[in-house]
């Protein structure tokens, strides 16, 4: 009995997928994993998985973060930035926001995305994998990318005053015009190779 909950306490505690929803909740909101970066992550982000992605890979993760927080971002070039070569790059981008015939639901295999628009402001359409309907473009291996449809989504607006992480099992849509109003977006997508 004793052994079975000095496991509990020490076993279980270091799998973020065994967590309570308030021991997850206060490790997320501590923000420590955010390495010094201030902008606030978006409602929609799944803390459990990120939780057990971070932990998997935490160097990773850690150099994403500090690389958002140590940079001017409004200064990034537009370009793919290496950090860790095809383990963790950024790609800076410059649109205009698009009507929502214009933009195609997308989702990856191999990386996370951590999506910041720098300036600007966007929605995006959020959606489970769960809620594809048909493939529009069949999955590219080299780009790690898929387009389909899907059967229901929610929209969030991406400001510079929030990020979203999307995962393999979330497909989004974004660079959508937000307040149906097309605005100039800067944005910076790091890309997080999972494991």
């Amino acid at each position: 009995m004793v052994l079975g909950g000095i496991l509990g306490i020490f076993g279980c505690s270091s799998d973020p997928s065994r967590w309570s929803e308030a021991k997850l909740d206060q490790w997320f909101q501590k923000g420590e994993w955010l390495n010094g970066w201030t902008v606030k992550p978006d409602a929609s982000v799944n803390k459990r998985e990120f939780a057990v992605s971070y932990f998997k890979n935490k160097e990773r993760w850690d150099k994403a973060f500090k690389f958002l927080s140590l940079h001017d971002l409004t200064k990034l070039e537009v370009k793919r930035i290496d950090i860790d070569g095809n383990n963790l790059y950024a790609t800076v981008t410059e649109y205009l926001s698009k009507n929502e015939g214009e933009g195609k639901f997308e989702v990856h295999r191999k990386y996370a995305d951590i999506q910041y628009v720098i300036s600007g402001l966007e929605q995006i359409g959020i959606a489970p994998l769960s809620a594809k309907k048909e493939t529009v473009t069949p999955y590219d291996e080299t780009k790690d990318i898929e387009f389909m449809t899907v059967a229901d989504s929610a929209y969030h607006k991406a400001t510079p005053g929030n990020f979203f992480i999307f995962f393999p099992s979330e497909i989004h849509k974004p660079g959508m015009k937000a307040d149906s109003i097309q605005t100039q977006v800067k944005k910076v997508v790091v890309k997080v190779k999972l494991d």
